[in-house]
């Protein structure tokens, strides 16, 4: 006699129950979470739910669409096909592996009761990035406050930067040797930052070349970036009051191409053999020729970058060097002007608060890791405080 139960002597899966839909947090809508009680024959029972089968539908009556499936002891699933603003209903199936003779198991779904209706919407705010809208609202309160202390006249303290205090000197020593001052505005275009950077400082040389009535010359890899660089030496110059003593052709293109253009500097180098040589802005592996032929000549170099590979290498070979960050504050150091002084001061106390911060946090994390039994989350208390945010 065949003992081998038939697909109908065998007991159908219990259905899961509490099935809900609700929009998935921090995201910008088009996601639904779907989640249910487990069946009571999921670890339990009968003990033959084997998946869950999630179907969707747009009305409580149907129709139903499968959209994805869930292994056994899942009690969730992430609905990403959604549009954002319409209503949808879901059931979840429990499914079972029944025998059946002569021939391979067959699966048996029991459908739970639809959920009620849900929707996707967009958040304005990603509550998991509450650290990030703090520290966000302390450097801009820095920032507005110090923009507030300049303008009232009150003296703003601004660490000294030698290579812009030497910018006089520098440019002196040009005029009294009666030699030319080369000025390299970076290898790349006005879309890197860098080299803002470093048209903002050839505004200030300019203007004390005329002042000095020395020679400048800006040769530059960018057709954008002669342009630019243009208006601001005439700008210093009219400024200064030499308006006469500006020459156009003293700013010129020499080559987009990277090692053509360091060579054909080098080249002017070699024959002009000018005293001062200024490098700000974005380098390559170009930075140590054109550092060590100037180098070669005697010349007096102050270079700037915030390229951390070329930084060694303007080190050795120059007189100064602006660091990093030194480049980009060179505007506010330069002209003291009340809003670019409060916003350096209000971004660099931002960030010792900000850094001040993380350390508390490391501090408090390896005080909690050593003295609490990290296996035991409910002792963790305020080890664990962002769980605080966790809307999930």
């Amino acid at each position: 006699m065949n003992s081998t139960p038939t697909l109908a002597q065998v007991p159908p899966p219990h259905p899961p129950t509490g099935v809900k839909g609700r929009d998935s947090r921090n995201d910008d809508g088009g996601s639904i979470l779907v989640t249910w009680e487990k069946s009571p024959d999921d670890g339990a029972g009968l003990k033959n739910v084997v998946s869950y089968k999630i179907l969707r539908g747009t009305a409580a009556s149907g129709p139903f669409d499968t959209i994805g499936a869930s292994t056994a002891g899942q009690t969730s699933f992430t609905d990403a096909r959604v549009r954002t603003g319409v209503g949808y209903y879901y059931e979840v199936l429990a499914v079972a592996m029944a025998p059946q003779p002569g021939g391979p198991p067959v699966g048996v779904a029991v459908p739970s009761d639809p959920s009620p209706e849900s929707r996707s919407v967009a958040q304005w705010f990603h509550l998991g990035r509450i650290n990030a809208l703090i520290g966000l609202i302390i450097l801009c309160s820095a920032i507005l406050y110090f923009i507030a202390q300049a303008k009232s006249g009150k003296p703003i303290f601004i660490r000294k930067i030698a290579g812009l205090e030497a910018v006089d000197e520098a440019v002196g020593r040009a005029t009294e040797m009666g030699r030319k001052i080369f000025y390299i505005p970076g290898s790349q275009d006005m879309d890197e930052v860098q080299t803002l950077a470093g048209i903002t400082i050839l505004g200030r040389v300019a203007k004390v070349a005329a002042d000095y009535e020395a020679d400048l010359e800006v040769p530059v890899s960018r057709s954008l970036v002669m342009v630019t660089c243009r208006e601001v030496v005439k700008e210093a110059f009219l400024n200064a009051g030499r308006p006469d003593a500006y020459k156009e052709d003293n700013i010129y293109y020499l080559t987009d191409e990277q090692f053509g253009y360091a060579a054909g500097i080098n080249g002017l180098v070699v024959r002009d053999k000018p005293a001062t040589m200024f490098f700000m802005g974005a380098f390559y592996a170009e930075s140590l020729i054109l550092a060590e032929t100037a180098n070669s000549i005697g010349a007096i170099q102050i270079a700037g970058t915030a390229m951390p590979a070329q930084l060694p290498f303007f080190i050795a070979a120059c007189d100064y060097t602006l660091i990093g960050e030194e480049l980009f504050a060179a505007s506010a150091y330069l002209s003291k002007e009340p809003k670019l002084l409060g916003s350096l001061k209000g971004q660099d106390l931002g960030k010792v608060i900000i850094l001040g911060t993380i350390l508390v946090g490391i501090i408090m994390t390896s005080i909690g890791a050593l003295t609490l039994k990290t296996n035991d989350p409910e002792r963790l208390g305020w080890y664990n405080i962002a769980k605080w945010f966790d809307v999930q």
